[in-house]
């Protein structure tokens, strides 16, 4: 399955996207395409609004499902997730 988002930068924020992901259980395995802005991973087709709904939560937002103010919050919470990520990979 493969969810296109908002807000990935860097090395660090697909480390964080993995991480929350592979914390979900029935999660098996995560692919973060940085440039395209594309997340893929398996798991059951039932689950892709709750696995969209971690993303946003996590700064990433399903592309088009986040507008105006809510897409700054997005945006800033992204950040926070990408230090947080760069931190994890040292």
């Amino acid at each position: 399955m493969r969810i296109e988002v908002e807000n990935i930068k860097c090395g660090g924020c697909a480390n964080s996207i993995r991480k929350g992901l592979l914390e979900l259980e029935g999660i098996d395995r995560v692919e973060v395409d940085i440039e395209g802005g594309v997340v893929e991973f398996q798991a059951d087709e039932t689950r892709r609004a709750e696995i969209a709904e971690r993303l946003a939560a996590m700064g990433y937002p399903e592309k088009g499902s986040v507008q105006g103010l809510k897409a700054a919050g997005a945006k800033a919470k992204s950040f926070v997730s990408c230090a947080v990520g760069r931190m994890g990979s040292e």
